[in-house]
């Protein structure tokens, strides 16, 4: 696990920009982030698990959280396209997950974080 001493929380006025294109030459998306203290670049595979994450828990009438964990895939258990590492769920139940965040980003943000 990352410390969390190299977590950092952005708000809204913190992101200046943001910018998706597929790169000459390439199939697949790169997500820009520029950032107030730094420029983030997501390939289409991450991007896709946020999106995932986001749709799953935004427009689910009662869910509340939701985990996906890298694993590598061989060839034979994937998609074609599909990259070696995806994000999956991890079949953690939703409580854990958000007793895990509040209580790491409580430390890092104070009250505002829950």
């Amino acid at each position: 696990m990352v410390p969390m001493s190299t977590t950092r929380v952005y708000r809204n006025s913190d992101v200046l920009r943001v910018v998706g294109f597929i790169p000459p030459g390439h199939r697949h998306l790169r997500l820009v982030l520029v950032l107030r203290d730094q420029v983030v670049v997501l390939h289409e595979a991450a991007v896709s698990a946020i999106v995932r994450a986001y749709v799953n828990v935004v427009a689910h009438p009662t869910r509340r959280a939701v985990e996906y964990v890298q694993v590598q895939l061989k060839a034979e258990e994937r998609k074609p396209g599909y990259a070696e590492f995806q994000l999956v769920e991890s079949g953690r139940g939703e409580g854990d997950i958000v007793s895990e965040w509040c209580g790491r980003l409580a430390e890092l943000c104070g009250e505002e974080a829950r």
